[in-house]
């Protein structure tokens, strides 16, 4: 049984009322074996390619590292025994490599596709497999070539990663256009359900779609359907009908949203009855935002409970995150002095008025601060904002405006690819913000903020954060506000330098800007 994190919860529910039987006037889907066997066909597709690309990838790196280190492709004729040698060597180590890259699973059909347990697994099968080499070397006192084994270790370990990466981008765009999907069935209350369903939807490159649903006491004026995210979801019954509901929506994973409707025995039966089934169960766990780190299975007098780290905002690992603000930011001031150069001309030639323009914005533990950023509006734009609240197209407490009159020509450009943002990293020098971070508020803001929002303010605000990489201003504030928490909640070194990765791709395509 696989366990995945439960969607957040949600303000509305519907009142539900039984219904047993199959949704009626419904064109039949394919059978549960018809949909299980697709399922495995593209995961077979998709495992052989990467088996491909993988033993390309290692033969060519082991392949380079001999010839920069022996020499070019005539070393076989005029080899000396040292250079044979290492022609074996190389050899055993990309079939080492390989059997190491299959050991840990790392083509597995419950990782392939999905990032970071995707990489993560790569990582740890490659540098074990070089820890062992070195173990072999020390323990049979072997002359192994420091330079050979720096060349094909780097170079094969970044091959990896990128084939992986390049085979996700060919992956989620077949999964946009309905190839290499998971068909699901749904099982829960209506509300869990219909959130579940939603997650699922807007997360579409994740390769979940919903063939259906089990609903206990579901009626209504939508007959034997659902309506969510605007689509039409066949409900097939109650949870006393999934292993029929699972033949008839042709769906081959089973995804339980609420555990409370089954319990305890209803799962274990449910995976009794399953067993001449070949479909997954998976159970989401009730835990909302919260990171894979931060849970743990442990078996409890029987039970299998899921352990939930409390989140760090103090000791070494917040030393160890303002260190690399620090350095990253330094850095990144010193690399754009040109760009700042010209971009203070523009703004200075374009409209009267300062350079820099200077917001209070609310940061860590809710102390004010000054944040900077170059002028993309007019002079005395804030004392405009009460005659264009009527035009306010932010969400929630955000005030935005597409077409804002008070934004200049240069302002716009600036806007677009968020240069404007640029003199924040002088605030992230002077401990006020962070690289990445929730999105630095308002005062009237926060001052509206209630106990969750509130949260926000536990760590310093960013330059960039998930809001920035999620849409921008195209999202709603509710999205916003849960983005920024499962941030405060969950945040970590490696996701802050992957946030970073994504903000660059974010501004170069001016997602969500104006």
């Amino acid at each position: 049984m696989t366990v995945v994190e439960q969607p957040p919860e949600g303000r509305t529910g519907l009142a539900l009322e039984p219904v047993r039987s199959g949704p009626r006037g419904v064109a039949q889907p394919p059978t549960h074996a018809a949909g299980a066997s697709t399922r495995r066909a593209w995961q077979r597709i998709y495992v052989r390619r990467l088996i491909v690309t993988d033993s390309l990838v290692v033969v060519l790196a082991v392949t380079l590292a001999h010839v920069v280190r022996f020499g070019q492709s005539d070393m076989l004729v005029n080899a000396t025994a040292a250079e044979w040698n290492y022609v074996v060597i190389s050899i055993c180590l990309a079939a080492l490599w390989l059997a190491f890259l299959a050991a840990f699973r790392t083509r597995s059909r419950r990782v392939i596709g999905s990032g970071y347990d995707e990489y993560q697994r790569i990582l740890s099968a490659t540098f074990r497999m070089f820890g062992l080499v070195a173990i072999i070397a020390l323990v049979f006192r072997l002359e192994l070539a420091r330079g050979y084994l720096a060349i094909a270790f780097p170079t094969g370990l970044a091959g990896l990663l990128v084939g992986r990466w390049l085979w996700r981008k060919v992956f989620a765009a077949k999964r946009n256009r309905g190839e290499f999907r998971t068909s699901v069935l749904v099982v829960g209350g209506a509300r869990s359900v219909r959130l579940m369903v939603e997650t699922f939807e807007r997360n579409s490159t994740d390769g979940y779609h919903v063939a259906g649903v089990c609903v206990p006491r579901y009626s209504g004026i939508a007959g034997d359907h659902m309506e969510v995210a605007g689509k039409r979801i066949p409900v097939y019954g109650d949870e006393h009908s999934i292993v029929d509901a699972l033949r008839a929506s042709g769906s081959d994973t089973v995804a339980v949203a609420a555990t409370e409707t089954l319990g305890p025995d209803g799962i274990r039966d449910l995976l009794w009855e399953m067993d001449p089934h070949d479909a997954d169960l998976v159970v989401a766990t009730g835990v909302v935002d919260v990171s894979a780190p931060r849970l743990e299975m442990r078996p409890v007098a029987g039970l299998p409970l899921i352990h939930v780290e409390k989140p760090s905002y103090h000791g070494a690992k917040r030393s160890g995150k303002r260190a690399f603000d620090l350095v990253f930011a330094s850095t990144a001031l010193l690399v754009l002095a040109p760009v700042f150069a010209l971009v203070a001309l523009a703004v200075k030639l374009d409209s009267k008025g300062p350079v820099f323009y200077r917001s209070e914005r609310i940061g860590l533990d809710g102390k004010p601060f000054g944040m900077i950023k170059f002028r993309s509006m007019v002079t005395g734009a804030d004392r405009q904002v009460a005659a264009l609240m009527k035009n306010n197209e932010g969400a929630g407490l955000l005030f935005k405006m597409r077409e804002d009159p008070r934004v200049t020509r240069v302002g716009k450009f600036l806007r677009r690819y968020s240069i404007d943002e640029l003199p924040q990293f002088i605030n992230v020098v002077r401990r006020e913000m962070s690289v990445v971070g929730p999105r630095p508020p308002l005062r009237r803001e926060v001052e509206n903020y209630d106990g969750r929002v509130q949260r926000r303010l536990l760590v310093r605000p960013g330059v960039t954060g998930l809001w920035q990489v999620s849409g921008r201003s195209d999202l709603s504030w509710d999205e916003s506000v849960r983005l920024d928490l499962s941030y405060v909640e969950n945040w970590s070194m490696v996701s802050d330098v992957l946030i970073i990765a994504r903000t660059v791709k974010a501004v170069v395509a001016s997602d969500g800007a104006y």
